[in-house]
């Protein structure tokens, strides 16, 4: 049960840094942040954008 518990959570930790790191790149002050915001994103494998 403790292993289902678990993967909830990351499931959860994961969709919280998705949308953090989207809210990030779509209220990015100008185009060159919005860019290096999505190349830092994709280096990391967290599937945004």
């Amino acid at each position: 049960m403790n292993n289902i518990a678990a993967k909830l959570r990351a499931r959860r930790a994961e969709s919280r840094t998705r949308r953090a790191v989207n809210r990030a790149i779509d209220t990015a002050a100008s185009h060159t942040v919005r860019q290096e915001l999505i190349a830092i994103a994709q280096a990391h494998k967290v599937h945004m954008r």
